[in-house]
This record gives C-alpha cells, structure tokens and sequence, in this order.
C-alpha cells in the first residue's frame, strides 16, 4: 500500500501525462497501421526505455479495445509508479527484475497467454540505453506471441538527464510510428537478441532537435 497522499499525486501526475499526450500529433505509414491495428493478436511489444512517454497514447489509439499491459517493480517505488502508470491507462503487471528476470518474465508471459497485449523495454530499467538483454526473447518465446519491435521519432521533444535520456515530445508536436513484425523463427534463432538490438536501433535514430536536458 502506498499512502493516501502519494496515490493522490500518482494519479494526477498521470492525468497529466494522459492530457499531455493527447495533445501530440501522430503520423503513422500504412504498414505501421496495419501492424499495429488490423491484427488483433496478443502481441509483444518492444521499445527503447527513452520511447515510453508515449506508450500509453499509442495503444489508447490505435488498440483501445486492447489495453497495453506494462512491467512495474514490486519495490515500494513500484506501488507508486502503478498507480501512476494506471491512471495513464496502462494495466499493470507487478513483476521483479533481479534473479535474472524470472518473476518479471513469467507475469508478462501469464498476461500474453491470457490474450492480452504487453509491452517490454529491453535496455530498462536501468540500462545500459540501446543494448538488448535477454528478457524480451525469453518473454516472446515462452508465450509464443506475435513479436512488434517499435520505432518513435519525436519531431522536437526534451532530453532528460537520465541514463537514457528519456524523451520527453514537446506539446502539440508531431511523432512518427514505425513497427516492424519478428516472425517466429527469427525468435527462436541464437542470434535473436542481436538482431532485435539492430533493429531497434535502427528504427530509433535520435533525430530530435537538440534542447537543454530536463532535470
């Protein structure tokens, strides 16, 4: 439990993050589209850790009918972040990273295989930014889910002053989609993980107008 006046904050820190998404203007090529809304599937999504300001827009959008279920610490922090992450619109999935991600991977899996959608940040949540551990694959492959890796271009946004440098789009600004499908056997192949850190990458050039970091 966390105390009355934290929940408070929680949830209005995340109504303003819900606001301030809406605000944001989103482009979208029609493969992305077709991607992302024209297959209901149960699907894996992968993003860099600096992308998720926007997450919870994205799937109110463009999968409302499927809400996007997110990984949060069972730390006390985590309390808090979960009442945050809600009232952005994000289900959340309580989960520890340590012992090699084990409880954190079999809830995503357990959300997955009951139908629902998740999301995964493979450089989170403490780095190093734009490196891929092990737990997407390990995720993706217990629960034989269809597997979107996802690009996002801020047109202008802030640079936090955090191991990533977490990317904060300004308001009312434009960001561009980019999704692109991993079939099952490049999954399953050894080299996954590397081929999930290529892609990634290179869906995600930092192309944002450069601004002073947020601290």
């Amino acid at each position: 439990m966390i105390a009355g006046w934290k929940r408070i904050l929680a949830w209005f820190a995340g109504g303003v993050l819900r606001a301030w998404s809406a605000t944001l203007h989103l482009r979208v090529d029609e493969r992305a589209r077709r991607l992302m809304v024209g297959d209901e599937r149960p699907t894996l999504f992968v993003l860099w850790h600096n992308r998720l300001f926007v997450a919870a827009e994205l799937s109110r959008r463009l999968r409302p009918s499927r809400p996007l279920h997110g990984l949060v610490s069972t730390s006390k922090d985590g309390a808090w972040l979960s009442a945050f992450f809600e009232s952005a619109g994000l289900r959340v999935v309580r989960g520890s990273s340590s012992r090699g991600g084990r409880e954190a991977a079999a809830g995503l899996v357990e959300v997955l295989r009951a139908g629902h959608d998740a999301g995964i940040t493979p450089d989170g949540p403490r780095g190093p930014a734009y490196v891929c551990k092990p737990g997407a694959v390990v995720v993706a492959r217990r629960a034989r889910a269809r597997v979107l890796l996802v690009g996002l271009h801020y047109e202008s946004a802030w640079a936090v002053g955090s191991w990533d440098r977490f990317q904060i789009p300004l308001p009312f600004s434009r960001f561009q989609l980019l999704a692109q499908e991993i079939d099952e056997n490049s999954v399953a192949a050894e080299d996954a993980r590397e081929k999930i850190e290529s892609v990634l990458r290179d869906m995600n050039r930092d192309t944002i107008a450069a601004r002073p970091p947020v601290i």
